[in-house]
């Protein structure tokens, strides 16, 4: 299915050298903000608090976030889920003041902004044990804000992730480039996996600059960018050799323009549906998603240039030819079929 045809093949190897350049420069400027400010990471990463809330009236999620400011926190994570009712908090560790102090700190800040009371409540669990629940009401004993859920992550925790989410970029470049060693060939997969990395280090350059915050939602978007990247590497390289294949007297830089230029329509249909849906979940999934979904539109953009003018252009300059991917035909002996 093709949105057009382009008859004349656009001359996209001539301008590699210089696409290659603004790339380079890119990247450099990326690595500089990663060292130089390094990334915003969220609660799961660094260890906090996380509180799950439910308000008897819709949440206003901005007073809360000022309330929270109020009380010492910087840039407070609010968000809401499931309903209108419920509220997620993520707040960093606070030198000087323990988790459980800090969570009863929180929860008395934000009963007083319901201009409610905080009430301690005794229970007593199935399994008999005892427990001190705190509860927000009115003057007439209705319950204004419920606490649902608190949970403690601390460094340890926090170091784990990073180590297991370090892992996991690894283990998915690694596979990656197997699997196009296998497809294709070597030049082809060093290729595809500099474009990758260079598509994840713009990510993380981008969340560096504007300090963005860098979660476990937004790690799971560069992944998912990471397999969306090389499946339009691999649709360019699939091409490449079939025209190896069929364009016997064409030059490299003709056989690869042509490759790219032929699959122009597939590629505008794919990426402009999946960005449709991407900035759907951007403008529209509110907080949670907002994040995630701008990794993604970071990575899409980048991801559909990088396989053009990274990835072909790299395998290009690493010497890339008919025979790496086509076994020539071996002339056949004189003396075949002879009779002695």
């Amino acid at each position: 299915m093709e949105f057009f045809r382009i008859k004349k093949d656009i001359p996209f190897m001539r301008h590699a050298l210089v696409f290659n350049v603004v790339s380079a420069l890119t990247f450099v400027a990326a690595v500089f903000f990663l060292l130089h400010r390094g990334l915003h990471l969220s609660v799961e990463f660094t260890g906090g608090t996380v509180m799950e809330l439910k308000y008897k009236q819709a949440a206003n999620l901005e007073k809360i976030r000022h309330t929270l400011e109020s009380i010492g926190y910087e840039q407070p994570e609010a968000t809401g889920f499931g309903t209108a009712h419920d509220v997620m908090l993520r707040l960093p560790v606070i030198k000087g003041i323990t988790s459980k102090d800090a969570s009863a700190k929180v929860y008395d800040a934000l009963c007083k902004a319901e201009s409610g009371s905080m009430q301690q409540i005794d229970t007593v669990t199935a399994k008999g044990e005892h427990v001190v629940k705190q509860s927000c009401s009115d003057a007439a004993g209705s319950e204004l804000v419920g606490l649902q859920k608190v949970e403690f992550v601390g460094p340890q925790v926090g170091d784990e992730l990073k180590q297991n989410g370090l892992n996991a970029l690894v283990m998915v470049i690694i596979g990656v480039m197997i699997y196009l060693a296998i497809r294709f060939e070597w030049k082809y997969a060093v290729a595809a996996i500099i474009a990758n990395l260079h598509d994840v280090v713009i990510i993380l350059g981008f969340f560096a600059f504007f300090q963005w915050e860098f979660s476990l939602t937004v790690l799971a978007g560069i992944l998912a960018v990471l397999g969306y990247s090389v499946n339009e590497s691999v649709v360019i390289f699939d091409r490449i050799r079939e025209n190896f294949r069929k364009q016997r007297s064409a030059t490299v830089h003709e056989v690869i323009d042509n490759a790219i230029t032929s699959t122009i329509s597939r590629t505008i249909i794919t990426h402009g549906c999946t960005q449709m849906m991407v900035l759907s979940m951007l403008f529209l999934g509110g907080p949670t998603l907002h994040y995630f979904a701008m990794a993604l539109t970071i990575g899409i953009c980048f991801g559909i240039y990088s396989s053009v003018f990274v990835a072909a252009a790299v395998a290009m300059w690493l010497g890339v030819k008919r025979e790496d991917l086509i076994k020539p035909i071996k002339p056949k002996d004189e003396t075949d079929g002879a009779v002695v």
